[in-house]
């Protein structure tokens, strides 16, 4: 390359470019003009100029020794290193790790990423628990088993057996990494990896821990008391902080989440803070009219009141299946807030399928009485929602 080549010519930026400007320059240069993808015959060349202008503009103390009229062969960038200093006019070579970095916006630029920790923040934890409806409505301590890693007993999580400590590791120096170079047409190209001797930590542990083979974590199963509120439905979470899998090295443990399910009930069906319920009565009570006790889902708690465990429910005379009646502060127990939700009873009118000759003749009598012996059938618009509560009915019946 001539001394007199312009470098922000080459990478198509204005002088006062920033260093971002700069970058993004050499990423649209270098898709387009890698040999590996241009057909050009002086592609390798051009490249070769895109790159050392990158290598020169986007160092502040390079730019300005550049912006100054120190040109490479001039004896004024000796110093240079990215691209070999441009010695004597001789190849240049650069740091692929650099160009990868600026190609993609990786990085910061540095081709070394030093040794990793051993110790890590472990990961977090999911373990799913079921309830029944009573459990969920009204809280309960549950007993949750948990199968995660845990600090090794036996080294501590040094992963170390006995007193013996890591040692720096002979590949890499410590480093935590190593340096390929592989000479190319377009110079010297440096890959940089983690070292597969220590495998990136920079130590190696000549002694590891029988218990965890070095981890410094080995898995088990314990037992957790779990706290769960009243209120709660299938999809709630309860976080518990610092009981998930302990890291490696014995780092900082994750989190635990404790997933609940709420099993379906046999009685009730639950709509949010809302319970409903279908309740069967005999034709003969739905027209003169009853009070009929239904038990609550407070029945279901041992240690519950007996007085809240029934509730007295009035049916007037002449009820029609399907009719709702709703009762207040009955339902679950809000979550977040005071108070129950609803409890909603749905009356189902059952007509006899057996009868004697005696009842047979009562029921004729019945409908001479009334004028029914041949009635008119009537079709009537109903609301919606009772079809739905008489077909949930029918179906569980």
């Amino acid at each position: 390359m001539s001394p007199e080549t312009d470098y922000y010519e080459i990478l198509g930026v204005e002088k006062n470019a920033s260093a971002e400007e700069i970058k993004k320059a050499y990423r649209r240069k270098a898709r387009t003009m890698h040999p590996d993808v241009a057909s050009e015959p002086d592609a390798a060349e051009k490249f070769k100029a895109v790159a050392q202008a990158y290598e020169t503009l986007r160092d502040p103390q390079k730019r300005q020794m550049y912006d100054m009229g120190a040109r490479p062969g001039a004896g004024g960038m000796g110093g240079m290193g990215g691209m070999g200093g441009f010695p004597g006019g001789g190849q240049a070579g650069f740091d692929f790790t650099n160009l990868v970095d600026a190609m993609f916006g990786q990085g910061n630029g540095s081709s070394s990423r030093g040794p990793r920790s051993r110790t890590r923040r472990g990961q977090d934890a999911l373990v799913r628990v079921e309830l029944d409806l009573a459990e969920a409505a009204f809280g309960i301590t549950k007993q949750v088993r948990v199968d995660t890693a845990v600090l090794c007993p036996r080294c501590n999580g040094r992963g170390a057996e006995g007193e013996s400590k890591p040692e720096p590791c002979t590949t890499c120096h410590g480093q935590g990494d190593v340096t390929h170079i592989q000479r190319s047409f377009i110079g010297d190209i440096r890959t940089t990896q983690p070292c597969p001797n220590c495998r990136g930590y920079g130590t190696i542990i000549p002694n590891p821990c029988n218990e965890c083979s070095g981890e410094g974590r080995v898995r088990s199963a314990r037992t957790l008391n779990v706290k769960i509120p009243p209120g709660v439905d299938t999809g709630n979470r309860i976080h518990l902080d610092s009981q998930g899998e302990v890291g490696p090295g014995g780092g900082p443990a994750g989190d635990l989440y404790v997933e609940l399910r709420v099993a379906p009930h046999d009685v009730f069906q639950r709509d949010g803070d809302d319970l409903d319920m279908v309740v069967k009565i005999p034709m003969t009570a739905a027209a003169l009219g009853t009070q009929v006790d239904v038990a609550t889902i407070d029945a279901d708690r041992d240690d519950s009141d007996v007085a809240d465990r029934t509730v007295s429910v009035e049916v007037p005379s002449g009820t029609q299946s399907g009719t709702r009646i709703v009762l207040e502060d009955r339902g679950v127990p809000k979550l977040r807030g005071q108070g129950r939700g609803k409890l909603g009873i749905t009356l189902l009118v059952q007509t006899p399928t057996k009868l004697d000759d005696q009842q047979r003749d009562t029921l004729r009598q019945l409908a001479a009485q009334r004028g029914e012996e041949a009635p008119e059938v009537t079709v009537q618009k109903h609301h919606r929602g009772v079809f739905g509560r008489l077909r949930d009915a029918f179906v569980g019946q």
